[in-house]
């Protein structure tokens, strides 16, 4: 089959002949075929065994049909090299077992040793590189929301320790977001080396900063990585989370090709809001999945027919896929997205 390189050339703002589409999450527990290779293995034992990551990785390409695979792994997957000790709990996510409270804490986490600690996931990518017929998109957390979890010491709601330290300590702070940007930066540089097609920053959680709290203490941080990214061919995509429209107008310096959107700003809002500088991925609200599907195609296509107003769209969820949802459902949906762009493409002709 010839490789599809169409979510490439949207990430580039380049001419498309459909929209291109894949779903945070895709590979997950929504697939009856996962969730039985969950009950032999955690999901940090998948990740160690790089044939098995690889193919919980092409699971969604080859059922659903999606325009990119992401690489099967996890945000917490480098902490572990810079000296943080965590589980991943099932019903809870990470949990810290040594949190970040202090300056000292701070000062003992190591570089990140990528082909010491993290071969694995190395191997992995040079796996799904030789296989797929799609891009491979790899991936790391973005300092501020693996901060909050080594600092809260497991997931939160309000982020009350983070903004303690951050308020009262902003030098310990900085300190903090360096170390992880320099953590970030290599491994994401590390992942291209191994052939990554693509890589997306996940910041789920920065929605719960204001715009002036963002700016100080978060997006330099940002600015930093994708600038020192910048010589990279592969396209590079921010995801700022949930509820961070309220964000999007201080990304202008930020050097992404691609930034995600959450289902609370439209795309054509998002756009205007990023100076209609960048392509745009997103936006359909996950839980619309539970919906019956001429409902769910209603808001898909609403969605597409502002995406294609300009070039540079890309086609996924404003979060991650839900274990309720339907294998079939999307299916279906990625069928439509790819008929109804295309038909709709044909007709901006």
């Amino acid at each position: 089959m010839a490789y599809n390189d169409r979510f490439i050339r949207a990430c580039m703002k380049e001419k498309v002949e459909r929209v291109p589409v894949w779903y945070m999450r895709q590979a997950g527990r929504y697939d009856p075929e996962y969730r039985k290779i969950k009950e032999k293995y955690s999901l940090l034992e998948i990740c160690k065994q790089p044939e098995l990551a690889a193919e919980v990785t092409m699971m969604p390409v080859n059922k659903l049909g999606v325009d990119a695979a992401i690489l099967y792994s996890d945000i917490m997957n480098p902490v572990a090299s810079i000296g943080i000790d965590f589980d991943i709990v099932a019903n809870v996510g990470p949990v810290i077992h040594n949190p970040i409270r202090s300056a000292e804490d701070v000062a003992r986490l190591k570089p990140i040793d990528v082909d010491g600690d993290l071969s694995h996931v190395i191997e992995t990518i040079k796996i799904l590189v030789r296989e797929l017929d799609v891009p491979l998109i790899t991936f790391a957390g973005a300092p501020f929301t693996i901060a909050s979890y080594l600092i809260e010491g497991k997931p939160s709601k309000n982020y009350l320790r983070t903004k303690e330290l951050m308020y009262s300590a902003p030098e310990v702070w900085h300190q903090l977001m360096d170390k992880l940007g320099d953590m970030v930066i290599t491994y994401l540089r590390a992942h291209m080396a191994a052939g990554g097609k693509a890589f997306q920053l996940f910041d789920s959680w920065v929605g719960a900063l204001s715009p002036g709290d963002f700016r100080t203490f978060v997006l330099p941080t940002i600015e930093r990585i994708f600038a020192e990214l910048s010589d990279l061919p592969q396209p590079k995509i921010y995801f700022p989370g949930v509820a961070s429209g309220e964000l999007l107008p201080e990304l202008k310096n930020v050097q992404a090709n691609v930034i995600g959107l959450d289902w609370r700003v439209s795309i054509e809002e998002g756009r205007r809001r990023l100076g209609h500088r960048v392509a745009v991925q997103g936006n359909l609200d996950p839980t619309i999945l539970q919906a019956p599907q001429h409902v769910i195609e209603q808001h898909a296509a609403a969605i597409i027919d502002q995406g294609i107003k300009e070039p540079g769209y890309i086609f996924n969820l404003g979060h991650g896929l839900y274990p309720e949802a339907s294998l079939d459902k999307l299916k279906a949906l990625t069928d439509f997205i790819h008929q109804y762009s295309e038909q709709a493409y044909a007709k901006q002709r």
